[in-house]
């Protein structure tokens, strides 16, 4: 029997697919890579260096909240919730672009306490995003 040989993609159920487009392609500046046609939702594709996040629009209304009502704010201070973590080569910067383009931090900047600093932030149905850079200490 085959072992897993790595993770392909992450998937979010999102409320407005639109709203959603804006936040991860011109918030967090990820790609929007093509999504095949058969599907009858809606949805985006986005690229992750060579992993994929497939932003999930609902197809009913509603259904994004009802699955997800969302974490407190303590929760979200210490990333202490479901969430993907994307890893920037400028964190720093990274967190500047984040603020430029109007999106607030929810919990951080902090070092991990093994070389990693982390941060994060929220999309606009409430799916948590960690934003780190660094490597643990040997």
């Amino acid at each position: 029997m085959g072992a897993p040989l790595r993770l392909d993609h992450g998937a979010l159920l999102v409320a407005d697919e639109q709203r959603a487009r804006e936040f991860y392609v011109d918030g967090l500046g990820l790609t929007e890579v093509p999504r095949p046609p058969s599907f009858d939702f809606p949805g985006l594709w986005v690229a992750v260096g060579d992993q994929q996040l497939h932003v999930i629009g609902e197809a009913e209304a509603g259904r994004a909240h009802a699955v997800h009502p969302g974490y407190r704010d303590d929760e979200l201070a210490r990333g202490y919730a479901t969430h993907l973590a994307l890893d920037v080569d400028d964190f720093d910067g990274y967190l500047a672009r984040l603020r430029e383009r109007g999106i607030p931090l929810v919990g951080g900047p902090r070092d991990r306490g093994d070389g990693v600093q982390q941060a994060y932030v929220t999309d606009p149905d409430g799916n948590v995003i960690e934003i780190m850079a660094g490597r643990p200490a040997s």
